[in-house]
């Protein structure tokens, strides 16, 4: 089974509408980069209903360090910096997405994070 992980700041105190904006920003993104790279992982994610989970983080160096993490573990991923149009300073880094990929690796490096 395959799997995507949106993992979003929370020390930003966003509304609930930027934080949902923020990550299908994260969601589609990290999507198009997969499509790209590894296109039967992103057609068999939508073919198995394009399970995804939303994690938290609390601070900028802790989105990184995850991000990196994943990274480095072979995980395909997009950082979402906001453009600063409403709550937030221009170039913010407010989420990232990681896959699709298999659950295990996400689980691997994500699971010790708390659901949003």
């Amino acid at each position: 089974m395959y799997k995507q992980a949106i993992v979003i700041r929370t020390d930003l105190e966003m509304s609930k509408g930027k934080m949902a904006g923020q990550t299908a920003h994260a969601s589609v993104s990290a999507y198009v980069k997969v499509e790209h790279k590894e296109p039967e992982i992103a057609r068999a994610w939508l073919n198995q209903g394009q399970k995804k989970i939303v994690l938290k983080v609390g601070s900028e160096s802790e989105l990184f360090e995850y991000f990196e993490l994943c990274k480095r573990a072979g995980l395909i991923g997009d950082v979402i910096h906001d453009a600063g149009k409403t709550q937030l300073t221009p170039n913010t880094p407010t989420a990232f997405g990681i896959g699709p990929a298999k659950e295990e690796e996400i689980d691997k490096i994500l699971g010790k994070l708390k659901l949003l």
